[in-house]
């Protein structure tokens, strides 16, 4: 028999007023898994984050972790989950072991215990020997790992991380995902990312990604590049409606207008471009070629290029 989900997602949407937020959004995640929500500004995964935190109340469907019930047990729900917000929440005043120390007072716990948790955090983290100096003193990666060590103090079985690489240099972003993958391997804890990082997703054991509230696709990185079946060839040209309507004609290919752009997929893409300039010498005026990526399989679910969303979350 196989484990529970983590976290289940079923037909959950939410609205601000008029504005839909969330659509029918479903979804599971797996035990000690780590699982990424990708998308960009608007799509609806700081609301869908928010929810699964307990910070806003679901209007419709159902959202359960560790089998405790979002609408229901809300108080469960947050014994059980440790959050690290994309917002810092650490007093640059204090020291880092007076955080953590605050910190594991509104879990309740005292003495000892919570000395020797702290100590193991840090130690796991890695600035165990930083605990006596103030925050403000650290770096952004370091701060973030005293934002995660602080998630963890309770012991919970699930992370949830909002955009966890914001303000993070590539160094301090690379010894970031080490540390969640240790987590995952080593502690068993599930692990939720929000992400608009193409980067980032592609770290993900298995990817969500949403779109204007929509889930639109969701499978592991490698399988969704997969999908795409074919190399992507972009073209500039000054007329896309007349050249698409004449790579149509000639070649039976149907391209794709996306921005000032055409886009094609293709098998072997390599030896069609060569038929392509042939053809068009004064249509094109640059062409590129490259394997699928994250951001072409969102162009293919949503006909739109990531960053060209007009909502603002």
């Amino acid at each position: 028999m196989s484990n529970p989900a983590a976290i289940s997602v079923e037909a959950l949407s939410y609205s601000y007023g008029e504005r839909v937020a969330l659509s029918e959004v479903s979804f599971e995640v797996k035990p000690q898994e780590i699982f990424g929500l990708l998308g960009p500004n608007g799509s609806g995964k700081t609301t869908l984050f928010r929810l699964l935190c307990t910070l806003m109340p679901i209007q419709s469907g159902a959202a359960s972790l560790s089998k405790a019930d979002v609408k229901t047990s809300p108080a469960e729900v947050r014994r059980k989950i440790g959050i690290t917000f994309q917002s810092p929440s650490l007093d640059d005043r204090l020291t880092v072991r007076e955080n953590l120390k605050h910190h594991g007072h509104l879990y309740g716990l005292r003495g000892s215990e919570l000395t020797q948790r702290i100590e193991q955090l840090l130690t796991h983290v890695g600035l165990v020997d930083r605990m006596g100096e103030t925050v403000s003193k650290l770096s952004g990666g370091m701060k973030r790992r005293v934002e995660i060590a602080k998630g963890l103090l309770h012991r919970p079985e699930i992370l949830l991380l909002d955009e966890p690489s914001t303000g993070l240099d590539p160094g301090a972003r690379h010894d970031l995902w080490q540390y969640l993958r240790k987590l995952r391997d080593e502690q068993q804890v599930t692990i939720l990312v929000t992400t608009h990082l193409m980067e980032e997703a592609e770290r993900c054991d298995r990817l969500a990604i949403l779109n204007q509230g929509e889930l639109v696709a969701i499978d592991t990185p490698e399988m969704l590049r997969s999908s795409i079946g074919g190399d992507c060839i972009t073209i500039s040209t000054p007329d896309q409606n007349s050249l698409q309507k004449n790579l149509r004609d000639r070649f039976q290919l149907d391209a794709v207008i996306i921005g000032n752009q055409l886009r094609i997929e293709r098998e072997n893409g390599h030896e069609l471009i060569r038929d392509l300039v042939d053809a068009f010498p004064d249509d094109i005026e640059s062409i590129s070629l490259g394997k699928p990526t994250l951001e072409d399989v969102f162009i293919q679910k949503t006909g739109h290029r990531f960053w060209e969303a007009e909502a603002v979350e």
